[in-house]
């Protein structure tokens, strides 16, 4: 395997992902590596819905802005630690985003909790960690949270 040297981290607010930024965290400080921090939120918008009724503006603005927020708190406490790292925001369903982002900046290994924000359960895993471990071009660490016995 070669060295690790760009880390991405998918991040979608919930505990999950908070464990598995923190494993980054201590990948990247013992391995001298970079971070990158991806967020994905899928608004499915239909030209012409059934209803005829179009998702307003604003508030696709607001749900963007909102997630450029929180995507900025993580990045930043992330180089509060002393670890350069780096923000992309997708707005395409997660597993796509996080393999699209991967790719772009020659990620080594991704990060991501083994669950996210609805806390399902799945046969295996999360169904995007799931779907992104087949769309990745490099390897992915699935983090469980602290305590959690996934049957």
């Amino acid at each position: 395997m070669s060295a690790i040297r760009t880390i991405l981290v998918a991040v979608d607010f919930s505990e999950y992902a908070e464990a598995a930024v923190e494993v980054a965290l201590d990948l990247a400080r013992s391995l001298e590596a970079r971070l990158h921090v991806v967020h994905a939120f899928h608004l499915p918008i239909q030209i012409v819905s059934p209803y005829e009724v179009a998702i307003p503006d604003p508030y696709l603005e607001e749900t963007r802005s909102a997630a450029r927020q929180k995507l900025a708190g993580v990045v930043e406490r992330i180089r509060a630690g002393g670890i350069p790292a780096e923000a992309h925001l997708s707005e395409v369903p997660a597993a796509q985003a996080i393999a699209g982002v991967a790719e772009k900046t020659g990620a080594d290994l991704i990060v991501m909790g083994t669950r996210g924000l609805t806390g399902l359960r799945h046969v295996l895993l999360g169904s995007v960690t799931e779907r992104t471990m087949r769309l990745a071009p490099c390897s992915v660490l699935a983090v469980k949270r602290p305590g959690d016995a996934e049957s």
